[in-house]
This record gives structure tokens, sequence and C-alpha cells, in this order.
């Protein structure tokens, strides 16, 4: 029987009809009920359902107040109230009738403190108390000697396992304490519980070695025990011959401890049911595969990455695991060719070998044979050759990744054979050369196109401009020249062209509302910053990271750029820009009030390996499931000076992970900007690196700096700026980098906090500057201004009447050596002197002239 749709709390008198009813539920979620009552009986109203054996109470929002109910229905067999509001501390002595109770669910809610005493609960079989907040004492539990599924999963129990109480349990089938802080060595009487089907000791803080006495858990199916500090050698090898493990073993989750030696591959000789091998994050050295030719059907998951395995890869993996689904062998340090037998594997869709030293060319036989594949990924090896061939079975394919290895030659025409799936295509930081090639258009789902760092070059082909699915375009640190075409800012989000020869001016497009990083960085651009208009107030740009930096750019900084509420990173450095910083910058709010977007996917220039989410569900009262799920993080990587360095920062393309979120800050240095910083730009309360240096600035540092309580890095050298450093600034608690230096300052050097740590360089080039870090007393600085101003006047005297007297003798000289040479012309008869004396003769006749 089902109740839907009931407002809390719930009047139990409503069920006296039903008093013969075996089961009732009220876990509908819409239901919400909050407490039971009834008028009549209170208490006791639970008694008139007499045969009533199973109650399921989940995922509604009852209270402690329901248990003196439930202790009157003394037939229950079986409750039900996980995801509730139950809190306090564990409800044992007010269930003390319930005798009979078999199963008991009290996961998801709020209890809180020890465990009661649990005697009278002989014949529980399954208490699941998971995601609680319980801790304490376990030895209460020693009672319940029928138990045969115990979670305690996801509480605070600490210190080592009871071994009075689990040892005790022969007829335990699972058994839960994942995510506890559990610690010490585990008991060798673990290995007595015979009917132990699942044991899940993973997210504790155990150390020492696995007890060899797990060989005797003959029934068990999955064990965890990842994310420990288990060490030393794995080594169950009599596991291999039991026969009763031949048939149970389905998986072993070793990941995230420190254990060494050899991969433990011998778990696959004869546990032929095993599915999930995961040995992710230990300190497994070398890795062989058994040297018996029997195929394993059933391992579909294996993962051995972050670990420390050297030498050649397995050859004969490919023909021993045929029918492996998910392999994740990265972040180790292969070496060799990659193994032919690998194109045997028909069934495989995710493989992951990136980050070891293999080298060589892949094999015709991988690309044909594994038509299985979605998820390809060998970045960051030392493959050669070209890639791939014009013939590729990568019918499937969804992600490729090759990026980061010495793969030559222009790009294979065989990716069209994948152009119906084909999401994400990386294949920067190779040796690739020649033109894009224009049939890569034909790729149309492809969303993410990745060919930084090659050597191709030519123009950006037309064709690419019907790619509306790419989002993502990364063409940077190439040979590439010609104008940025015009189209991709119509629908590329995340555009890169670093480091390439692009010429002409910047397209108005690529300030398009959808562009959210535009990365235009050392090219041979010109021109002025195009300025866009948002005419849409409720739907304005999206830019969150502008790089203009080494370009040729002139004019203005348009006012435009205040309108970029989400801006994050502005980089307009080592140009020609010129004219006022615009007041306006202040409005740059970087992202203060602006939600932020929910995704998990990344993708960008460095990349994190993928992760996958396993799901098992382990009870033995419910049929057993395996569900791999993939999710990919990636992370693009921008660089941005600031404390005097030029660093790389990372994270996802939606900031919400990474230092790339952390980081605000504007860079306008080595320009041609000139008057005052203005006042408001103390109101960029959020950056965390300015630098405005390496202009023609003047008028005297803004006290309004002190407001920049995040900032970490402040750059105002080589200009022209006056007047003393506020005092006011002291109270930056974050700055780590100030730099002043080549300026006209004066007066007093401020100290405290931060200041105290600025040494003589943040100032030189500042004469008037004294105080601790110049070694120059202000007493001396004084006196040295007032030379100056003294002196100054004295040198300007001198120097006008130095002036005044060279004016005299030049001018003179000039008139006596013209007198001479006319007395010298009127001395000799020649064909001068008779001109002369015609002119004069012409120019008495015109005065008469004019007089008579």
């Amino acid at each position: 029987m089902m109740f839907e749709n009931f407002s809390s709390p719930l009047n139990i008198s409503l069920l006296q009809p039903f008093e013969d009813i075996r089961r009732l539920s009220l876990s509908v979620e819409q239901n919400g009920f909050d407490g039971f009552f009834d008028d009549v009986e209170g208490y006791k109203s639970l008694r008139r359902l007499r045969n009533l054996e199973i109650l399921d109470l989940s995922s509604n929002r009852f209270n402690d107040s329901i248990f003196p109910f439930l202790n009157g229905a003394s037939s229950l067999k079986t409750i039900f109230l996980h995801n509730n509001l139950i809190e306090g501390p564990f409800p044992a002595e007010e269930q003390k009738n319930l005798t009979n109770l078999e199963l008991l669910d009290l996961s998801l809610n709020m209890l809180k403190g020890s465990l009661s005493e649990l005697k009278d609960w002989t014949n529980l079989e399954l208490l699941d108390l998971s995601r609680n907040f319980l801790n304490g004492s376990m030895l209460e539990l020693k009672d319940l000697i029928n138990l045969e599924l115990l979670s305690l999963a996801q509480n605070s129990f600490s210190g080592p396992i009871p071994v009075e109480v689990f040892c005790e349990m022969k007829s335990l089938r699972e058994l839960n304490l994942r995510e506890n802080q559990f610690v010490g060595q585990l008991p060798l009487c673990l290995g007595s519980l015979k009917k132990l089907r699942v044991l899940d000791l993973s997210s504790n803080q155990f150390s020492g070695n696995i007890p060899s006495s797990f060989i005797s858990l003959e029934s068990l199916e999955y064990i965890s025990l990842s994310d420990n500090n288990f060490s030393g050698i794995f080594s169950l090898n009599p596991l291999t011959n039991l026969t009763n493990l031949k048939k149970n073993l389905r998986l072993v989750d070793l990941s995230s401890n420190k254990l060494s030696g050899n991969v433990p591959t011998w778990l696959l000789e004869n546990n032929t049911q095993l599915e999930v091998l995961l040995l992710q994050s230990n300190s497994f050295t070398t890795f062989q595969m058994p040297t018996t030719t029997i195929v394993h059907h059933n391992l579909q998951l294996l993962d051995f990455s972050k670990n420390d395995i050297g030498g050649l890869f397995p050859d004969n993996i490919g023909r021993l695991l045929p029918y492996l689904v998910h392999m994740n062998g990265s972040n180790n340090g292969l070496q060799g060719n990659f193994p032919s037998s690998m194109g045997e594997m028909k069934n495989i869709s995710f493989l992951d070998l990136s980050n070891n030293n293999f080298s060589g060319k892949l094999p015709r036989s991988f690309f044909t044979g594994c038509f299985s594949l979605k998820y390809l990924k060998l970045s960051h090896n030392k493959f050669t050759g070209h890639v791939p061939p014009r013939v590729t079975n990568f019918t499937s394919l969804d992600v490729l990744r090759l990026d980061n290895n010495l793969f030559t030659g222009e790009i294979g025409v065989g990716l069209l054979s994948s152009n119906a799936t084909l999401s994400i295509l990386d294949m920067s930081n190779n040796l690739l050369t020649g033109a894009i090639p224009s049939w890569i258009s034909n790729l149309s789902n492809l969303e993410f196109l990745l060919l930084s760092d090659n050597n191709i070059q030519g123009a950006v082909p037309p064709s690419l401009g019907n790619m509306s699915s790419v989002s993502f375009l990364d063409l940077s640190g190439n040979l590439l020249s010609g104008a940025i075409p015009s189209y991709v800012g119509h629908y590329v989000r995340y555009l890169f062209l670093r480091d390439n020869n692009f010429t002409g001016t910047i397209p108005d497009t690529l300030l398009a509302r959808r562009v959210r990083i535009l990365d235009l960085r050392n090219n041979k651009l010109s021109g002025t910053i195009p300025e866009f208009v948002s005419t849409d107030l409720e739907d304005p740009p999206e830019l969150s990271i502008l790089l203009l930096r080494g370009n040729s750019l002139i004019g203005s900084i348009p006012r435009q750029l205040c309108d970029l509420r989400t801006i994050r990173i502005l980089d307009l450095s080592h140009n020609k820009l010129n004219g006022y910083i615009p007041s306006c910058l202040y409005n740059l709010s970087f992202d203060l009030g602006v939600a932020e977007e929910d995704t998990n996917i990344y993708i960008g220039e460095d990349y994190n390996p993928t992760s996958f989410q396993l799901e098992y569900y382990k009870s033995t009262f419910v049929a057993e499931k395996l569900v791999v799920k993939y999710t990919t993080y990636h992370e693009i990587a921008i660089n941005f000076a600031t404390k005097e360095r030029y660093d790389s920062y990372t994270g996802g393309t939606e900031f919400s992970e990474g230092v790339l979120g952390y980081m605000y800050g504007i860079d306008l240095s080595s320009n041609e900007l000139s008057g005052v910083i203005p006042e408001e730009l103390g109101n960029l309360s959020r950056v965390r690196a300015l630098n405005l240096s390496h202009n023609f600035l003047s008028g005297s540092i803004p006290s309004s700096f002190y407001n920049l309580k995040d900032i970490e890095s402040l750059d105002l050298s080589y200009n022209e700026l006056h007047g003393s450093i506020p005092q006011q600034l002291t109270s930056l608690i974050s700055l780590a980098v100030f730099d002043v230096s080549y300026n006209n300052l004066s007066g007093m050097v401020p100290q405290g906090r931060q200041f105290n740590t600025f040494d003589k360089s943040s100032y030189v080039g500042n004469p008037l500057l004294c105080g601790l870090p110049t070694n120059i007393s202000c007493d001396q600085a004084n006196e040295r201004s007032e030379e100056e101003d003294n002196g100054g006047g004295e040198e300007e005297d001198e120097e006008a009447v130095v002036d005044m007297l060279v004016f005299y003798y030049s001018t003179g000289s000039t008139y006596l050596t013209a007198l001479i040479c006319i007395l010298l012309l009127m001395c000799f008869d020649c064909p001068w002197r008779r001109s002369l004396l015609r002119l004069i003769d012409a120019f008495i006749a015109s005065i008469k002239t004019m007089f008579l």
C-alpha cells in the first residue's frame, strides 16, 4: 500500500481500516511527512496494524518524534528510514520492543554520538547506519551475531577495528566501513569470515601489509581497500589456487595506497570471473602478464595509472585480454614500441597510455583492429611517424588526443573515417607541417580543435567557417599568416591564436557576445582595438580573458572595454597604445555578483587524466550490477605577468577549478599611455595584479589604492609619477610585489606590514625618496632637495647672463662683417660694384617719385 501527496504530519488513525496490512510504504518524496499523530490512541496507534512487517518511511522529513510510535509496532521486521531528518543519539532504547526486527535502514540522517546497547536486537540481519555523524565505541555491536550486512560508511568512527566485534560476526556477508577514520593494521581474524562477499574498507587510514589471512575469504566477490596507507609488496599468491575464488571474485580495488613490487597480474590467472582490477596511484614498478596462454574473457576494466612502472609494455596483452573495455596506464614510465597485439582488442572503448616514454610508430593493425574505440589518449610520449594513416576503422571515435609527441608530416586524411562522431581532436605540440587541410571541415561534430605548437603554415582555410559546431579553437604557436578570419567570432567561444604571424586589424566579430577567451598575443596585428557596443543589457558580452600583448596596436583604450563585467584577465601590454587610462575601468567587477555557469567539461592546453565513476551495487539482497561512467576533466593554461614573473595559470573553461579561477589582473605596461592614474581604479577590489609600468603616466599614486584588498602585485615603475607614496597602502596585507622604481617620487617610504619586506630595488631611480629600504636618511634627502632648489636658481641666473652676452657678441659681429663686405665691394671696379650702384640709384629715384 502506498500513500501519495499527503501533507504532514500524518494522522495514523486513517490507517484503521487496514489492520491486516503487511507492508506500508510512505516513501514518495512528494509526501514530506514530518511526524505521526493519533488523537485517540496516541503512541499505541500502530498496534492496530498487528500484521505489519515492512514499513518504508524513507525520503520524508521525519524526526525523532516518530520512535515512540514505531516502538508500539512489535510485529515489524523491516524499517526503512533512509533520508530523513532524524538527529541526536542512536535510538536503540526507544525501540526495545522491536525484538523481531531483521532489517533497519537509518542511512542519510543526522545521527550523532555513540551507538547504544543493541542486545535486544539479536535477530537483526541488516543494519545500515551510513552517511550519519556517528562516532565513539562500536562494542555495542557485539551482540548482533546474526548480522549479514553491516554498513557504517561515511561516519566519524576512529581507532583500530575492534576484533571482539567484527571477528565474531560469522554470518557477515557484507561489511562496509568506508570513509571513516579507522587506523592501524587490519586484524588477521577478518580472514575467518568465510561467508563474506563484499568488503569495503576504502578511504580510511589503515596501514601496514594486507593480511595474508585474506586468502581464506573464499566467498569474496568485491574487495576495496583503496585510499589508505597500505604498503609493501602485495602478494597473495595462494588466491590463485582457490577453486572457489575462480567463480566469485569480480572486483579488486587497491588504488591510492603505497603498494610496491610487481603489478599483481597473477590475479588474472585463475580468477576468471574478475571484471575490474584497480591499481592506480601506488608505487608498483613492473608490469608483466602471466605466462599462461589462457584468454581472460571477463576482465573489462584495468587501471594501473599513476605508478612507477618502467620497462617494456607486455607485447601479449592484447592476446590475453581481448575483451577489455577500459584500460588506463597513464602517468608511468613505460618504454618501447606500442604493442602490435593491441589491435586484437576488438571491444576496447577507452584507452589512455599518456605520460609515458613510448616511442616508434603506431602499428597499422591498431588503427584497423580497435574499431570500438571512443576515447584514445596517447599524449606526452615520443611517438613518431605520420598519423593517422589514410585508412582507419575508428568509426566510433569521439576523443582523439595525440598531443605532445613527435609526429611529423601533414594531418592524415584517415580522420575522415570518424567524421560522424569525433568531437575532440588534439594534435598540439608535435612536428606537424603543411597547411590546415580544408577537408577538416567535414568533421561535422567537431567541437574542440587543438593544433597548437607545430609548424603549420599558410592562412586559416575559409572552410573552417562552415564548422559551426567548433567552440574551442587553438592554433597557437605555428607559422600561420594573413588576416584573422572574421567568421571565427560567430561560433568559437575559446580562441587561441598566439605566437603566429597574423597581420592586419582585429575583426570586430572577435569581441562578439559568445567569445569567452580571446588570445592574440605576439602576432603582428596593427590598427586599433575594435570598439563594440553592447545594446542588450540583459545579454552582455561574456568575454572573460582578453590577451592582446605583443602586437603593434595603436590608439586609445576604447571605453567599451569597461562594459566587460565578466572580465578576469586583461592584458594589453607591449603595444603602442596612447592617451589616458579610462577612468571607467573601475566597472570591471571581475565576476563580482555574476553567476557561474555549471559544467564539468574542461578542454584546453593542459589536461588531467580522465577519471571514471564506478557504480557497483554490492548488497547481498539485490542483484549485482556493474556500471562504468566516464567523466573527463581538462584544463587550459593562461600566461600572465604578475609578481615580476610570466606565470601560467591553469583551470577549466568555466574557471570553477584551478588557479586560473583565482587570478584577476590588468596589464597595461609597455605602452605610451599618459595622464594621471584614475582615482577610480582603487575600486577594483578583486584585482590581484595591476601593472601600469613603462608608460608616461604622471601625477601622484592614488590614495584610493588602499581599497585593493586582494592585490598581490602592483607595478608602477618607469613612469613620471611624483609626490609621496600613500601611507594607506600599508593596509594591503596581500601585497607581495611593489615596484615604483624610476619615477620622481619623494618623501619617506612607508613602513609596516608588507612594506617591511620590500627591498631597495622597489624604489631605485627616485633620488628624493628616503627611509629604511633606500639607505638614505630623510634629512639628507631634504638637504638634497633644498640644494637642488637653491642651486638651480643660481645656475639659471648665470645661464641667463651668459646667454645674453653671447647674443650681443654674435649680433654685433654679424653687422660689422656685413658692413666691411659692402665697403670692399665699393672699392673695386667689378660687375658686382656696378650692379650695386645701379640698385642704389634706382632706390633713390623711386623715393623721389614717392614724395614729389
